[in-house]
């Protein structure tokens, strides 16, 4: 085997042993919490030695970090809102919050652990909830980008009014899911938020001072 193909598979197994190890921090942390979580129990998990782990991740918390960045990036790709021939304004809102919805039933983590980690408070904080609130801030940046788009006449205040009104729903929403289970419609429930923070937005432009 030449030097090229194998640098090629050693990088293929280093990627394929992240992302089990990943997915087995997901499992652990989703039935233990952040403080449940170590290595040891994700090496069980995942079948790796704790050396493979440190290989790749700096401790515990770098690993937790990375769950959380890996699930976010899932999640920001469907923070997007469509073009204009999905229909009309309400309907592309509608449509885009159906795209989160079904991303955070995909794929939780990233709301998951970082709602729990942004709630506890830490003589050191994780660097897990760093990343959260930095990944988060960008997801309201994103929002509000759509709400500008929509509504150009509304007002700063009134954007960021209306974008944490839209975050402050959607966690709601899904701590509600995460407490009773899949009974819980994700989808249908935040595309009814869409149309309440709409109708809102719509009512706040007529009166927008021209």
């Amino acid at each position: 085997m030449t030097r090229p193909q194998t640098t090629r598979k050693k990088r293929a197994n280093g990627v394929e042993s992240r992302q089990r190890i990943l997915d087995a921090t997901v499992e652990i942390a989703g039935e233990r919490g952040y403080e449940g979580t170590s290595i040891a129990a994700v090496s069980a998990k995942c079948g790796l030695p704790a050396s493979s782990i440190y290989w790749h991740f700096k401790d515990k918390d770098d690993l937790i970090a990375a769950v959380i960045e890996r699930s976010f990036e899932s999640w920001l790709a469907a923070v997007k809102l469509p073009g204009e021939e999905a229909g009309t304004p309400l309907e592309r809102v509608s449509t885009m919050a159906a795209n989160v919805a079904k991303s955070l039933v995909d794929a939780p983590d990233f709301l998951r652990l970082g709602l729990m980690l942004a709630l506890e408070r830490r003589p050191a904080e994780p660097r897990g909830r760093t990343v959260f609130l930095q990944v988060r801030d960008i997801a309201r940046q994103k929002i509000a980008e759509v709400v500008e788009t929509l509504f150009p006449d509304l007002d700063e205040d009134a954007v960021q009014a209306l974008t944490t009104y839209t975050v402050a729903g959607a966690d709601g929403l899904f701590i509600h899911r995460e407490i009773s289970g899949d009974a819980v419609d994700l989808v249908a429930m935040f595309e009814l938020h869409a149309r309440m923070v709409f109708d809102g937005a719509t009512r706040m432009a007529a009166r927008s001072p021209e």
